[in-house]
């Protein structure tokens, strides 16, 4: 009997390695190496040339030198789109790459998939980045969101955001399949050379953050907190990659107003190689979430995975990722309905972030205990074996209702 041809999906993203940034690259990463064992997986990416098997990049067109980012990316899309005959069905990431589905869609006859990893009107001070590409960023969302075969959110919270900014979509196209974790790769790294050349003690404690510089994770919050941990305790700060000149000077100050003041502030611009994330993320005593809008927050399972324990924010789909009281604690936030997240009671936020990290930095054998079940939930309840079947499996429905 002859084997059934495998479906063709290509996935379409902005970040893909080595060029990755944020969540979604990460996404987009693991969920391409699973489906490889399920499907026939064309990846199309933006950026420089890759060598890896089954992966286009594409440069930003040369007639668009110099225009607005907003542009440029849908000139990437357009190409990208082009590249599509043949697909079974086709994955799009993120609103850099909804257009090249949508695109795709129309163009091809194919059904496209959209997850979900934010959503453009959640993120309004993106104006403050993109000027008035923001409202075309606005409309390629909004445009591919309320088109797509189905629309995969990262979490329940994410569902129901998707619902509230987009009333016109379809309740029952929207699927909730989690954010993933390689639970091998990511796992506790005892070993301390990297600790020792970016200058963090390990008999000290430490708070650490990962991430990139912009209003949406938070840094500021978590650094204006840092004034009242003990002053034993280092801050170790992975971020980089700042929005815009603004936010970069408001985290340069507060960073030198706390290295006046205490020892032990490490701050790391540049993005680290995973291995070496790993390490640092499993000697933090805590690690620290202080984002105001989080889809899922896949860098909090990053850390769990690495038997550390976890505050975070109370927002998005951060509740379903972080076990509060079990896993970390999570620090309530009420806040502003104008989709900026920006805390009602901006100084509350601060004393309750700090209260909960210093309640973990108090009591290093209940740190301890999350850690482990940190890491036990990680393993347990965000494989990315069971997330590719399940993607795999609307792919499989998309194609069949069309």
């Amino acid at each position: 009997m002859t084997e059934p041809t495998p479906l063709r999906v290509d996935l379409l993203t902005r970040e893909y390695p080595p060029e990755v940034y944020g969540g979604a690259g990460v996404h987009v990463e693991y969920l391409a190496r699973e489906l490889r064992r399920l499907a026939d997986v064309r990846v199309r990416c933006f950026g420089l040339p890759r060598t890896e098997a089954g992966v286009t990049a594409y440069p930003e067109p040369p007639g668009l030198t110099g225009a607005n980012a907003a542009l440029r990316t849908m000139g990437v899309d357009l190409e990208m789109a082009a590249g599509t005959a043949g697909a079974d069905v086709v994955h799009s990431h993120t609103w850099y790459a909804n257009l090249a589905g949508h695109t795709a869609k129309l163009l091809h006859g194919v059904p496209h998939v959209l997850t979900a990893h934010s959503l453009e009107p959640l993120r309004p001070w993106k104006a403050e980045q993109l000027g008035g590409g923001y409202a075309l960023s606005s409309w390629i969302e909004r445009t591919a969101m309320e088109a797509a075969d189905a629309i995969i959110a990262v979490s329940a919270g994410m569902r129901r955001d998707v619902l509230t900014a987009y009333p016109q979509v379809d309740p029952d196209r929207v699927r909730v399949v989690y954010n993933g974790i390689d639970t091998i790769q990511y796992a506790p790294d005892q070993g301390t050379e990297v600790l020792d050349r970016l200058g963090v003690d390990p008999s000290r404690p430490s708070v650490v953050y990962v991430g990139r510089i912009t209003r949406q994770k938070g840094l500021p919050y978590l650094l204006r907190a840092a004034r009242e941990l003990p002053a034993d305790t280092q801050l170790v700060l992975l971020a980089g990659a700042p929005d815009t000149a603004e936010i970069a000077a408001e985290v340069q100050e507060l960073v030198a107003e706390l290295r006046a003041n205490r020892s032990g502030v490490v701050w790391v611009a540049e993005m680290l190689p995973k291995t070496e994330v790993i390490q640092v993320l499993t000697h933090a005593t805590v690690f620290a979430c202080p984002s105001v809008y989080e889809p899922m927050g896949i860098v909090n399972l990053e850390a769990m995975a690495c038997e550390t324990a976890v505050v975070a924010t109370a927002t998005g789909g951060i509740p379903e990722v972080v076990a509060d009281g079990e896993t970390g604690l999570l620090v309530p936030i009420e806040q502003a309905t104008d989709g900026s997240g920006t805390p009602l009671d901006p100084d509350r936020f601060v004393a309750d972030l700090a209260a909960a990290i210093n309640t973990l930095l108090a009591d290093p054998a209940k740190t301890t205990e999350m850690a482990r079940a940190g890491r036990r939930r990680a393993v347990e309840h965000f494989s990315w074996d069971a997330i590719a079947a399940r993607t795999l499996d609307i792919y499989r429905e998309v194609r069949a209702a069309g």
